[in-house]
């Protein structure tokens, strides 16, 4: 089994190719929850969503998050009466958030409620949030700490910041089910994913780096030189302290990583690093780097 740490767009990108090239009972995610937020009385977890979405086949692949051939209906109608719902959330979408919102009310974990989830949309990986803890990215601005949400959809990532900073009420502890999945596994993936906002909080709650110090660990770095392949991951490596690169990526995983994997175009040398093609523009780019990975795991 491997056991994949996932957020945002291109880690779900590379699980895109896994789920061709390997049993897809023998995959596990662990998912970043740092991003999840109420809106209109319902729970958005967008990394998990993003993950269990693309294993039930129904993904847009188009934007990376919500169901394809969504409807706005709802959406369009509550904005009209004035509700202030900044991200566009689909008809169906919609029905998960509710249906989330309802059983943590009931005082479910989310845990269980993701496995329940992923049942119900017949996915036969395994989905597993970082945590059954609250907890929330913020970022510092002028105006103070906002929601990473309200930073990168409401100001479209067009406002200064100047740091980045987690808050809970409780430390956020991994839960059993993610440290026993670890444990089992025959490698650790840390996909190319926005390291400040996916994979530290991931790797901040207690007991995951223990565990996964335990295991061999491959980790594939989103930036191509100084940018991003998407998303606001360079004003968030900079706003953290890290230099916005494949090397400051490098460094963020404090010597985790076993093998460090970089595009081919990157022009920052990481010492002894692997470099693919890490531009995963279509299914045929996915499935390749995939397949890279896993004969770097030893599994193809």
């Amino acid at each position: 089994m491997i056991t994949f740490l996932s957020g945002g767009t291109g880690t779900p990108k590379l699980l895109r190719g896994m789920q061709k090239v390997m049993d897809r009972h023998e995959i596990a995610v662990i998912v970043n929850t740092a991003e999840d937020i109420w809106i209109s009385g319902n729970h958005i977890s967008p990394d998990v969503d993003t993950v269990m979405y693309l294993f039930a086949g129904i993904l847009n692949t188009d934007t990376w998050w919500g169901v394809r051939n969504d409807t706005f209906t709802t959406h369009e109608e509550a904005t009209r009466l004035g509700t202030d719902e900044f991200l566009g959330i689909g008809d169906k979408d919609r029905a998960v958030h509710i249906a989330r919102g309802d059983m943590l009310r009931n005082g479910m974990r989310l845990t269980n409620i993701t496995k329940i989830l992923c049942e119900r949309f017949g996915v036969r990986e395994t989905v597993l949030p970082m945590t059954d803890t609250e907890v929330t990215t913020q970022v510092k601005t002028d105006l103070g700490l906002i929601h990473f949400q309200e930073y990168w959809i409401r100001a479209k990532g067009k406002i200064g910041i100047t740091g980045v900073t987690r808050s809970f009420a409780v430390p956020p502890v991994a839960t059993e089910e993610a440290l026993a999945t670890i444990a089992a596994s025959d490698v650790i993936v840390i996909g190319p994913s926005n390291p400040i906002t996916s994979i530290l909080p991931i790797l901040s709650c207690d007991g995951i780096q223990q565990a996964i110090r335990k295991k061999p660990v491959i980790a594939i770095s989103p930036f191509i030189g100084d940018a991003p392949v998407s998303g606001p991951a360079g004003a968030l490596m900079t706003a953290a302290g890290y230099e916005p690169s494949s090397t400051g990526t490098f460094n963020c995983y404090g010597g985790i990583p076993d093998i460090f994997i970089q595009d081919i175009r990157d022009t920052v040398d990481v010492s002894h690093s692997t470099r693919f093609d890490t531009l995963m523009v279509d299914e045929e780019k996915s499935i390749a780097l995939a397949q890279e990975v896993l004969r770097l795991a030893g599994t193809l």
